[in-house]
């Protein structure tokens, strides 16, 4: 009979957490999760679902303004902070009730409560001390603000999704996809924004042509960008914020948020006590089996700082469990991902961006194209979508596919695929475009602006 109460005991019941423990529990192992906060973690709490319903929000401004150019005649509109607030709370509360039915539907026992390892096979949650054959750690990220003088008046992203009002002027500090996606919800809700980054151009890793693009459509739409700045210290009078900037000059805003990076929520966690090796960011390091420096710890997601995206850690969830628990070894292909910034425009991406593929790459095609969507061509918006391939001319593969503008997501997945299943310029060339969408330009590019 078996000294362990559980063959698995999951820390963190986020997206990565929960799917690996209903997958184990359905091919038959005893499995219990603990969370400490609400159930679908970052994703569901402070994350991609109340930031999308946001990005849905401050897009109606534009909607109005677009529609008079269809002939229709929108009166005079006003946004209602507290409505938008409420209505999205009442959508997380339910999708954290569909998280505790599916934990219970799948037999996993959940723990109401801080866990926390004692030693390879023991964990403390709730008052109790628990003994299971495997431990997986699954507890995400956490923002990171810098160490000075004033941060007790900065805020992060978490904090946003609660706001008692929406401010008049705000500040919004980073150049990740975070701070991009919020400085373009701040200002599409009608709050007079300011972004600034300490490099010379947000998004770094992205391709650099659309970013270069990306920044100019949001400076369009009156979002002011402060590059290659930052904030030495802040003060509060008044009322107001006012921040020193490295530039020499002194910002007055009414709030500022930080959106300079995450860091893996590792701390008090008896890890280290444990044996289990963390890096020099306290990420928990793991093998390609998700294993940590302890045979019987495993760690995924956010926590172990690889790629910070929930169907990452979904599908690292599932991998997981089959591995252990249905004879299945498993696991994650970490290529070709595709990404969404929901910023706006959006801005949409697959595989290698220009830079990548000319170092990877002997013989580079780049094909692109800038143009008025269709939608905007009645209003006087002058917002551009720009849409680039990225061609190995050796074997005509397409290993790169980027995209800025309206609804760039849903685009982009339907490409991701093409480019995971090996597509090549020629596949895109002889597939017939739906026609008129912005879609049908990826298959209508015919020279290269590039080579």
């Amino acid at each position: 009979m078996s000294n362990y109460e559980y063959d698995l005991f999951v820390i963190g019941a986020g997206s990565g957490g929960v799917r690996a423990a209903r997958m184990s529990a359905g091919f038959g192992a005893k499995v219990a999760i603990a969370e400490d906060r609400d159930l679908g973690g970052t994703c569901v709490n402070v994350g991609c679902v109340p930031k999308k319903l946001f990005v849905y929000a401050s897009h109606f401004a534009e909607e109005f303004a677009h529609a008079r150019g269809f002939g229709w005649q929108v009166g005079e509109s006003q946004f209602d902070w507290q409505t938008l607030l409420n209505n999205k709370n009442v959508e997380i509360s339910r999708l954290n009730g569909i998280y505790g039915r599916l934990l219970d539907n799948a037999g996993v026992t959940l723990y109401d409560g801080r866990a926390k390892i004692l030693d390879p096979h023991s964990v403390s949650v709730a008052n109790k001390t628990i003994k299971a054959e495997r431990i997986l750690v699954a507890t995400g990220g956490w923002p990171s603000v810098p160490d000075i003088p004033g941060k007790e008046n900065i805020i992060t992203s978490n904090e946003a999704f609660y706001l008692d009002k929406l401010p008049n002027h705000v500040t919004v500090v980073g150049g990740g996809y975070i701070a991009v996606e919020f400085a373009g919800i701040f200002h599409g809700l009608g709050v007079d924004t300011t972004l600034l980054y300490r490099g010379p151009l947000f998004l770094r890793g992205f391709d650099g042509e659309i970013r270069k693009h990306l920044a100019e459509e949001m400076s369009k739409k009156g979002i002011k960008l402060e590059f290659d700045t930052n904030i030495l210290s802040i003060e509060k009078n008044d009322g107001k914020l006012q921040a020193e900037l490295t530039t020499g000059k002194t910002l007055s805003t009414d709030l500022v948020m930080y959106a300079t990076g995450r860091h893996p929520k590792t701390a008090d966690l008896g890890l280290e006590e444990a044996g289990v090796k963390l890096d020099d960011s306290a990420a928990i390091v793991i093998d390609n089996n998700f294993q940590t420096s302890v045979a019987s710890i495993y760690a995924l997601g956010d926590v172990t700082n690889r790629i910070n995206l929930t169907p990452v850690a979904t599908a690292e969830g599932t991998a997981l469990a089959r591995t252990l628990y249905n004879d299945q070894p498993s696991s994650v292909d970490y290529e070709d991902i595709p990404t969404c910034v929901f910023s706006q425009p959006n801005l949409g991406t697959v595989g290698l961006t220009e830079e990548q593929a000319r170092e990877k790459y002997q013989h580079v095609s780049i094909y692109k194209s800038t143009f008025t969507p269709m939608k905007l061509s009645l209003t006087d918006s002058n917002e551009k979508t720009f849409m680039k391939l990225i061609v190995d001319k050796t074997t005509d593969k397409v290993i790169g596919v980027h995209m800025l503008g309206p609804d760039a997501g849903e685009i982009i997945q339907g490409i991701g695929i093409a480019i995971k299943a090996g597509a090549t310029k020629a596949h895109f060339d002889t597939t017939i475009g739906i026609h008129p969408t912005t879609a049908e330009e990826f298959v209508t590019m015919r020279e290269p602006a590039s080579d």
